[in-house]
């Protein structure tokens, strides 16, 4: 079962999280700001927080900063109700994985956390199965039976980013800044090129196809 620490000063809105996850089979800890949760997280393993931002004491950015600084990769859903742009990306700046502002839809939160659990397994695998397709994240290798490649490393970047999220859309701007990073100088045709290669590579796999988007981007299709 996995683990989940809500971290709110909030009374209330504690008990109504740890509700929440609890009926979806969840086990829950709680913290009422970023001293205590750290100090939960000193005694219990945690799979995921779903993190407040004004708090008394050590505040969400604070807390998220020290985690991320120390190494600590634990995925983390920020539920506040700072709604401006600028706020969402102080958040995502000093490393939260998603962004809810409240009042939260409860069915919305559920459906992040599971895809943010989801996302964590794989990476912390590093391995990626489709089908009878594994794509290995340490070798850069994609492995269908006898059939066995090394893929560039942005080529496999790319294939392993999109088949992690199976018919999201991602624009070639979101794409661009993750593989290639913001301060890239290649143009967003650079994605065109290695979608195209990764199409011809893969066009025998009868597992996924890459997918182009008219005026949004591309997502991966299973089909297996």
């Amino acid at each position: 079962m996995f683990q989940i620490l809500v971290v709110e000063d909030d009374t209330n809105a504690r008990k109504l999280m740890k509700a929440v996850l609890e009926r979806a089979e969840y086990s829950v800890l709680t913290a009422v700001n970023g001293e205590d949760a750290l100090a939960v997280m000193d005694a219990h393993h945690i799979d995921l927080i779903l993190l407040d931002i004004m708090m008394p004491g050590m505040d969400g950015y604070a807390f998220t900063d020290e985690l991320r600084r120390a190494g600590n990769t634990v995925p983390i859903l920020m539920v506040t109700a700072k709604q401006l742009p600028a706020d969402k990306k102080k958040g995502f700046l000093v490393g939260t994985d998603d962004y809810m502002t409240k009042p939260v839809d409860t069915e919305e939160m559920l459906l992040r956390i599971k895809a943010l659990l989801r996302r964590s397994r794989i990476i912390n695998e590093r391995k990626l199965v489709i089908g009878t397709v594994e794509l290995d994240y340490d070798a850069l290798t994609v492995t269908r039976g006898d059939d066995h490649q090394t893929l560039p490393q942005k080529e496999f970047y790319l294939l392993y980013k999109l088949l992690s999220y199976p018919d999201k859309i991602f624009t070639r701007i979101q794409l661009m800044d993750e593989i290639w990073g913001m301060e890239s100088e290649s143009g967003d045709t650079t994605v065109n090129v290695h979608i195209n290669r990764l199409r011809r590579r893969f066009e025998h796999y009868p597992e996924f196809d890459l997918v182009s988007v008219r005026g949004l981007g591309y997502k991966a299709v299973k089909k297996a």
